[in-house]
């Protein structure tokens, strides 16, 4: 999900969706959060956007909130790496941004915590870190389509199978990261991740 927090879609001079603005990762995407990441620099300009991810566990195809709500099976963090210059010159061409999202190894993600563990999701928290200062803060509760209604969208559009993974939208402060640049990852009260980047 693009731009699914006001503070993010102000900060890159992006108009608010009035609805979900999707696009999608390929499988070669994923990677773990828990050991560096490589990035090629000959790629460019290498951004940080951090995000809740959703483990689908059952499929989902034109589903109401309650089939949502019982598909959930986890809840985790992603890393929504983006080519910030390659995808402003798509963006100015009217191109899709996949060259800039979706290249092997753009998506890093942690472990699940199992959906019971969370009493609500509408206040997951989480914080972003690069080498000791605080780049991004935000919940879910801040979020313009929150991750039930948002789940409910994409299933009226493409079906959701079992292990798909849903990344939810950045909050403000995203920014670029360097060889060697050592990140913080958190859900408070649920998971802690410190990991580096390789470029």
């Amino acid at each position: 999900m693009g731009r699914n927090f006001v503070a993010h879609a102000h900060e890159l001079g992006n108009e608010v969706p009035g609805e979900p603005l999707l696009f999608m990762k390929p499988a070669a995407a994923m990677v773990s959060l828990d050991g560096p990441i490589q990035v090629s620099q000959d790629l460019g300009e290498l951004h940080h956007e951090a995000e809740i991810a959703v483990l689908v566990g059952s499929a989902l195809t034109a589903a109401d909130a309650g089939q949502v709500q019982a598909a959930i099976a986890g809840i985790g963090l992603g890393l929504d790496l983006t080519l910030r210059e390659l995808q402003s010159r798509l963006k100015k061409k009217g191109h899709p941004w996949e060259r800039a999202k979706a290249f092997d190894g753009s998506c890093p993600l942690s472990r699940f915590v199992p959906i019971q563990d969370f009493a609500s999701l509408t206040g997951i928290e989480l914080r972003f870190s690069v080498n000791g200062e605080l780049r991004q803060q935000g919940s879910s509760a801040q979020m313009i389509f929150d991750i039930v209604a948002l789940l409910v969208e994409i299933s009226g559009v493409f079906s959701l199978d079992p292990g798909d993974v849903v990344l939810t939208g950045t909050p403000a402060g995203v920014g670029p990261l360097y060889d060697g640049d050592h990140f913080e990852f958190e859900l408070p009260g649920y998971l802690s991740i410190s990991s580096s980047i390789r470029r």
